[in-house]
């Protein structure tokens, strides 16, 4: 028996050899095509495909690990700093949400802005504050109360509402997701649908998606009073016809995934 299939063996083997020699780019090609997944041409960036046309908002997130012993203090100092920027009219840019991480990463600080303009409100923002004093002090304070820091630019997904003030008390769960290069137009695709599963409670506050920073990466932000709201309100999607095929066919798309419950801070026009 174990000589019969070595035999067999053998003879696949010489037939797949005889085969390419007398078609060496056939079988090429036919052996690539079982390993080479297929994707559809795009003629558009991700950006034209899947961001809002109607307004031209970059977003920037950033994330700031801070040293425990610092926190009531960083807190305190951001809320002296971050407000007048916001409030200066002089600044094409807009303070969306500041918070502490609750559940998650512990000890970190969380900051979401709005340039409107793009890219060109960004740098005018970015030259301004070289000569803020009060942000340049700012920002020394600053550095001897961190561990580490990092920050993305972010597009607004064009199915998504646009992240507005709202009245608290709530609580906040930005889930992150990693996904697999080149999936990212599937993703909006599927989403389009599904946010329309999620609106009911007013939970949801804005997604994005990364232009520059960990690519491939999406944000969705959402709003509950507590856990509990968080956790009724996540069980309800699943009453609505078609939020299952929505998560089986989106869960293959991620390579990575976190969620954090942040706490806005008395500065964060998201309450």
């Amino acid at each position: 028996m174990i000589f019969g299939i070595k035999e067999k063996e053998c003879i696949v083997v010489y037939c797949c050899r005889y085969s390419c020699a007398a078609d060496d780019c056939f079988c090429d090609s036919w052996f690539k095509s079982l390993f080479v997944r297929k994707v559809d041409p795009r003629k558009d960036a991700h950006s034209h495909l899947l961001a809002k046309k109607e307004d031209n908002n970059l977003y920037k997130i950033q994330f700031h690990n801070v040293k425990p012993e610092c926190l009531e203090a960083y807190n305190t100092l951001c809320a002296e700093v971050l407000p007048s920027i916001h409030r200066d009219s002089g600044y094409p840019c807009e303070l969306v949400g500041t918070w502490n991480t609750w559940y998650g990463e512990q000890d970190q600080a969380v900051h979401l802005w709005r340039y409107r303009g793009g890219y060109p409100a960004l740098t005018e923002v970015m030259n301004k504050l070289k000569s803020n004093k009060d942000f340049l002090e700012y920002r020394k304070e600053r550095g001897k109360m961190l561990l580490s820091r990092r920050n993305q630019l972010l597009l607004e997904f064009s199915f998504w509402n646009e992240p507005v003030p709202r009245d608290g008390p709530n609580i906040y769960e930005l889930r992150s997701y990693q996904l697999r290069p080149g999936t990212m137009i599937e993703w909006g695709n599927y989403w389009a649908r599904a946010i329309s599963y999620r609106q009911h409670n007013r939970e949801a506050v804005g997604g994005f998606f990364s232009q520059i920073g960990d690519l491939y990466m999406v944000h969705h932000l959402w709003a509950y009073k507590d856990l509990q709201s968080r956790e009724d309100t996540r069980n309800a999607a699943w009453q609505h016809e078609g939020w299952d095929e929505v998560v089986y066919y989106t869960v293959p798309l991620i390579q990575h995934m976190e969620s954090r419950i942040m706490i806005p801070l008395k500065a964060s026009p998201l309450q």
